[in-house]
This record gives structure tokens, sequence and C-alpha cells, in this order.
């Protein structure tokens, strides 16, 4: 079994930081892209940022320059720095990774179970 376990969300002043962490263990061969999404009340989820294994990475428009994308292969982490928060950037975060769990089998999208961000202005 794979779990994704995600830490660091909270509430914060407009302005303010914070910093996502979202570790992956269990029965793990291999991950490949690993990537932030986030689900505000009403709104669909949407990707935030993502970053390959080689550690190339992309971002929402409404982020850039905001948030910076990290990760650590051998800790099978990934990490999001989010800077400057404003009050729309207030959803819940989810983290997702394509994981393979032996060299057999196809690779398969892995999700956390969400934390809560909160923005206040």
């Amino acid at each position: 079994q794979v779990q994704l376990v995600e830490s660091g969300g909270g509430l914060v002043q407009a302005g303010g930081s914070l910093r996502l962490s979202c570790a992956a263990s269990g029965s793990i061969f291999s991950i490949n892209a690993m990537g932030w999404y986030r689900q505000a009340p009403g709104k669909q989820r949407q990707l935030v940022a993502s970053i390959t294994r080689g550690g190339s990475t992309n971002y929402a428009d409404s982020v850039k320059g905001r948030f910076t994308i990290s990760r650590d292969n051998a800790q099978n982490t990934v990490y999001l720095q989010m800077n400057s928060l404003k009050p729309e950037d207030t959803a819940v975060y989810y983290c997702n990774a394509g994981i393979r769990t032996t060299l057999y089998v196809p690779m398969i999208d892995y999700w956390g179970q969400g934390t809560q961000v909160t923005v206040s202005s």
C-alpha cells in the first residue's frame, strides 16, 4: 500500500507564508511527477504546481513568483513553499504523485488526504 501524508496547512494572514510537505510511504518502486492541487469551496480541483523527478517545474499562472515547489527524491517528499499569500489562495491543498509499486505494473496516481490553507484578509 502507498500513502501520501500532507502537513503544514493552517491559518495565516494575507502576505504571510506557509510551507506544505507531502511524504510518500509504503511499497514504492519509483515516483514520477509529484504535484500540488487545490480545491476551493464550490470550485473544481486545479493544479497549483508540479515537479518531475529531474526537477523540472510547472506553475499555475496565479501562483507564479509566489510559490515554489521542490522535492527530495531520497525522502520521497515534495514541498510547496507559499509566500505572499492572498485570500484567494484559501483552499484544501492536495498532494499528488505518480507512483509505480513494482517494475511490472503501470504507474498510478495517488492522492493525499488534503490539508486546509486559510488566508485571512
